[in-house]
């Protein structure tokens, strides 16, 4: 069963390791300080959740994770490991993410262009989660078009 939790800072280096793998569709990050604390104060801050596995020794890889801000009412960050795909670990992540965030205003995301083949996958969970295409967004820093997807205020 798959169990997304609060990540820890023990977790750090696996976030890198995850960010190393995803750089190519998302551009440069490993090497940015500025990445790096962002993802020190998500993880302080109970902003950052991941479903780690069992390495076969005594740690754990992480497998996918998701950032959020409460504040913004956004999912900043959201990467599963290629060798985890299609396991289900991105809508584990994202049910939990959204459990964290407030129904009663519109949650946003920026994620991949529908042009993006790479991308479907993620438009394609989002969708299913209410997520709708709400305005042409940048291009990331890795030069790939993108789009904001807006789910709705409920109740």
């Amino acid at each position: 069963m798959l169990k997304p939790e609060a990540s820890t800072l023990d977790d750090f280096y696996q976030w890198i390791q995850l960010a190393k793998e995803v750089e190519p569709l998302f551009g440069p990050m490993v090497e940015d300080p500025k990445f790096k604390e962002g993802l020190k104060q998500a993880i302080s801050g109970g902003d950052a959740f991941c479903i780690r596995k069992a390495d076969g020794g005594n740690g754990q890889i992480l497998q996918g994770g998701i950032i959020i801000s409460r504040e913004a009412n956004e999912i900043l960050w959201f990467a599963v490991a290629q060798e985890s795909h299609g396991q289900g670990i991105g809508k584990a992540l994202l049910k939990k993410a959204l459990q964290y965030l407030d129904h009663s205003r519109s949650i946003t995301v920026t994620t991949f262009d529908g042009s993006v083949k790479a991308g479907l996958p993620a438009r394609k969970l989002y969708q299913k989660f209410g997520f709708n295409d709400f305005q042409t967004g940048e291009v990331n820093p890795a030069g790939i078009p993108t789009v904001i997807m807006v789910r709705s205020k409920r109740g």
